[in-house]
């Protein structure tokens, strides 16, 4: 198989350091780039493989979402009245367990 020549700019410490793992790896620099770019090639294939049918789906999903109307800004509360004021007080005070005294029932005052 023919083979075709790349080349490749690094700043003078990495050029070192790739030279310094080749060497410690028992390859040439060229081999060395090759095998580490083809594992990562095979790393990045398997992960794409795996998420595929979730990126099908976000693809979907954001299919579907374009053709939703656009969300209408909810316009502030307006202000609660003195009695809904008591109101949610009361509310909030049966679901935290206090009665109209603020105790919890089955406590001493």
């Amino acid at each position: 198989m023919a083979k075709t020549r790349i080349s490749i700019s690094l700043e003078q410490d990495q050029a070192e350091r790739v030279k310094q793992h080749a060497e410690r790896a028992g390859m040439d620099v060229s081999a060395y780039l090759v095998h580490a770019a083809t594992r990562q090639m095979a790393e990045s294939d398997a992960i794409e493989e795996q998420f595929a049918e979730v990126d099908a789906l976000i693809a979907r999903a954001e299919q579907v979402a374009e053709g939703l109307p656009v969300e209408r800004e909810v316009e502030p509360a307006a202000e609660l009245t003195e009695q809904e004021r008591r109101e949610v007080e009361e509310a909030l005070a049966l679901v935290e367990g206090r009665d109209r005294q603020s105790r919890r029932p089955g406590h001493a005052a």
